[in-house]
């Protein structure tokens, strides 16, 4: 990170935004000339022509590609549980852990499939945050640390990132920042999560609404809103996210949980996120609304809500389909097959 002005823990990640990378203009003119001359009508791919345009600008090459895509989990405990929130135990966050080196989830069976690298970040699970209805759930310190160590997803060389959660009573925090970020009651943001019924998410509600007049009054600042009413992994993937912008990696946001850590730094910048693409739609109610909130489509939606990365990780097989596409296709001229009639 830069050095600190103040020596305050949030300083450098102001410094850090302040800091960030454009899109890289020669190599979108480059990808835009090289379409035109590919054998299909022009826009005849739709979207996956934008995906194409969108690795070259932030990767910096005139032909995109993605050799070595990562898909990042982290995993965090919130001391929110306590006030039963979630239809599972906090135990389980750490038995899907478990579960996920040994390959036995759902992402780990699409990183085969789409010949993704797998990494699992363990944020301290012995250790939940703070109940967010009566303290932070870190401290300023501790928060800016997380996203420190969020940011050592981008090393090794990657050249995608793709971005997952796992943790139970995270779409409770995620719920809360939402509201902290953009107002509303609770009710506007919560949904039934692992599995609530109708009783369970008024609850819920209610919860996430006790948290935010506790904090009332501190949430002007993004970053607090991030360490009050948030978690490690909501952390560590902002701090992931902006990593890979300073690296120039291109990234792909998951569900609910990760958009919400992805809306802190849009609303410290709303160019924070250029680099970024939203993997799908979740099923749980409110990511439709934090992505309007966003001004974001996301590439897929096929009803799912299951976290720890699945949907963004299906959508990188598009991202790759799309770079292969764009470098792999023979122009007109190399395929000796006539250009559109003037």
């Amino acid at each position: 990170m830069l050095p600190s002005a103040t020596g305050l823990p949030f300083d450098d990640i102001r410094a850090l935004i302040a800091a960030m990378p454009s899109a890289d203009a020669a190599a979108v003119a480059a990808v835009r000339a090289r379409e035109a001359q590919l054998t299909k009508p022009a826009g005849s791919l739709g979207r996956m022509e934008g995906l194409a345009e969108w690795l070259s600008a932030w990767q910096g090459r005139e032909v995109p590609e993605v050799r070595r895509p990562l898909v990042a989990i982290f995993a965090g405990n919130h001391g929110v549980t306590r006030h039963g929130i979630s239809a599972f135990p906090s135990s389980v966050t750490q038995q899907m852990v478990e579960n996920f080196a040994a390959g036995g989830a759902a992402i780990n069976q699409i990183c085969i499939a789409y010949d993704l690298g797998l990494k699992v970040f363990d944020l301290a699970l012995d250790l939940p945050t703070g109940d967010i209805t009566v303290e932070p759930a870190l401290d300023e310190a501790a928060c800016a640390a997380t996203m420190a160590f969020g940011m050592e997803a981008t090393a090794g060389g990657i050249d995608l990132l793709v971005l997952g959660e796992m943790g139970i009573g995270n779409t409770t925090v995620a719920a809360a920042v939402a509201a902290g970020l953009f107002g509303g009651p609770a009710t506007d943001w919560v949904g039934p999560g692992t599995g609530l019924d109708a009783e369970g998410v008024a609850h819920k509600a209610a919860i996430v609404q006790q948290a935010l007049a506790c904090h009332a009054g501190h949430l002007d600042d993004p970053l607090e809103v991030l360490r009050r009413l948030g978690g490690r992994e909501l952390a560590a993937i902002a701090g992931a996210i902006l990593a890979a912008r300073m690296s120039r990696i291109p990234v792909l946001i998951d569900g609910y949980v990760a958009t919400a850590a992805a809306a802190v730094l849009w609303r410290l910048d709303h160019h924070a996120l250029d680099h970024c693409q939203f993997g799908h739609l979740s099923a749980e109610p409110a990511h439709g609304l934090l992505l309007a909130k966003l001004g974001r489509k996301p590439l897929l939606d096929l009803g799912m809500r299951l976290g720890e990365g699945s949907g963004a990780a299906l959508a990188a097989g598009l991202v790759k389909a799309a770079a292969q596409i764009h470098a792999g296709m023979a122009t007109f001229a190399q395929a000796g097959v006539s250009g559109r009639s003037e």
